[in-house]
């Protein structure tokens, strides 16, 4: 059974939603603020996050980019902020895909069997594959946990955006990729986002790498061509 976290502080939506899932055979759990949503994931695990972008005590960007970064969990933005400014920035901070109000419950039982397929196919292929974890420059990035660890062993969680990003870039070591191919490589399907959020990406990647972005960097900047991941990938 489908696990769903519902993050939404309109009584209406939350209980139209949670009734509709629930009638699709997922088990809902309803959060009304930031606060019960923290407390719902401590008290257990969750296939998928429904969030809202407006809570009463938290904003659902600052949450997702928050949550990512410490858990490998499918994140749906669901707002009434449909403009394409607030869906560029979600998706940037890593949430999974974006749905915006009035929505049909229809639609939304979709998206997030096509977020659990994605998700689970790509956990699937690594599997048969056995190729679940990368080595490069005393990195390991887990590709089933969604994690990098250090080369002092310490754990760097990804989120959904990273992780699609450094995949690609581990997939290509050595070559020089444009923003248009890492887009193409990287993005949740039906998105349409710019290649402005690559950068932003790989910024924030260059951060958990400790990565200087120069010319001896690990993801290098190749003016006017794209990036370059500089390591021989090992299993």
């Amino acid at each position: 059974m489908i696990q769903c976290l519902l993050v939404e502080d309109d009584v209406e939506i939350r209980d139209l939603v949670c009734s509709y899932l629930q009638g699709y055979g997922m088990a809902v759990t309803p959060a009304p603020t930031a606060q019960a949503m923290q407390s719902a994931l401590r008290a257990r695990r969750f296939d998928v996050i429904l969030l809202d972008l407006m809570l009463p005590d938290g904003h659902g960007l600052d949450l997702c980019r928050e949550v990512l970064s410490r858990l490998p969990v499918p994140v749906i933005m669901l707002t009434a902020q449909g403009d394409p400014i607030s869906r560029v920035i979600g998706l940037e901070m890593g949430a999974d895909d974006y749905l915006g109000k009035p929505f049909e419950p229809r639609e939304l039982v979709a998206r997030i069997h096509a977020v659990l397929r994605r998700s689970s196919g790509a956990r699937a292929g690594l599997e048969e594959g056995g190729a679940s974890v990368a080595r490069f420059m005393g990195w390991s990035f887990d590709r089933l946990k969604r994690q990098l660890i250090s080369p002092e062993d310490v754990v760097v969680q990804l989120s959904s955006a990273e992780y699609r990003l450094l995949s690609a870039l581990v997939d290509n070591p050595e070559r020089v990729l444009s923003r248009e191919e890492l887009l193409d490589l990287s993005q949740v399907p039906g998105t349409g986002v710019s290649d402005r959020s690559i950068d932003l990406t790989v910024s924030r990647l260059r951060h958990k790498l400790r990565d200087s972005g120069l010319g001896d960097g690990l993801i290098r900047t190749m003016r006017g061509e794209g990036y370059l991941f500089a390591a021989r990938v090992s299993a």
